[in-house]
């Protein structure tokens, strides 16, 4: 006969039956982390990071991992070699942009490809939100999961503070030779703004639906002072009242 556990081997917390399941509701247990940080370290192709390491250095949270000397990390390993290499390829992984950390950070559903869909839209995590996961084609429940942990562990746990710039790294040709462009309101050079765009992709321009950070020229032809139209000016965004004479001149 099989005993059900009624406590997690790891942190001796109360388990929960769900669905024949049984699960550790600690955040904070000593065994979820290690899976936390383990998954972590693939996602950023930190090397040497693997389950026995993590455990040796005692890595209970993402900031004890960036918090790490070389001096601590060889105490802990025995070893001077590994940790010169395993504090060399931490901090190699701050340079990882935000289409590589979301995975990292093992939110339900949201994946390598869903990143990608959304880094195309936004230049970093302060641009996420249901609008802006909607433009980028995701589903309801990953956008829930996704907002869920930005606003109940990304800031309250302060992950705000680590080492990365959570900016995207998806620079587009186009961008950088052409600029990127805003339209805001209705427009009189074209029928509506899906022509608009078909136009300003093949000449070039990268379009997006908000005034972002990467945004350099916002169409305005109705020359109502819309929202976007002070962000854009309080941004120092070149504003154009006409999108063909723009495009004549480029």
């Amino acid at each position: 006969m099989i005993t059900i556990p009624t406590e997690c081997p790891s942190c001796n917390t109360s388990l929960k039956l769900v669905k024949d399941i049984l699960y550790c509701l600690n955040d904070h247990c000593p065994a979820k982390w290690d899976k936390k940080v383990e998954g972590f370290a693939k996602h950023l192709k930190i090397k040497g990071l693997g389950p026995s390491t993590i455990q040796k250095l005692q890595i209970q949270d993402f900031h004890d991992l960036y918090s790490l000397s070389r001096e601590e990390i060889s105490d802990c390993l025995n070893s001077e070699k590994i940790a010169d290499k395993l504090y060399l390829e931490v901090q190699k992984s701050t340079e990882s942009g935000l289409e590589e950390l979301l995975p990292a950070f093992g939110i339900p559903l949201v994946g390598k490809s869903i990143s990608s869909k959304l880094c195309a839209v936004v230049d970093d995590i302060s641009g996420i939100n249901w609008d802006s996961c909607h433009r980028a084609g995701l589903g309801p429940k990953a956008t829930q999961n996704l907002i869920n942990w930005i606003q109940n562990e990304f800031y309250p746990n302060e992950y705000n503070t680590l080492p990365f710039s959570f900016k995207t790294k998806q620079k587009s040709v186009k961008e950088e030779s052409k600029g990127v462009v805003c339209i805001t309101g209705k427009l009189s050079s074209y029928p509506n703004k899906s022509a608009a765009l078909a136009v300003l992709e093949k000449a070039g321009y990268t379009v997006k639906g908000t005034v972002t950070n990467a945004v350099t020229i916002l169409i305005n032809e109705s020359g109502i002072e819309s929202s976007k139209t002070i962000n854009a000016r309080n941004k120092g965004v070149k504003i154009i009242t006409n999108l063909k004479k723009l495009l004549k001149e480029n």
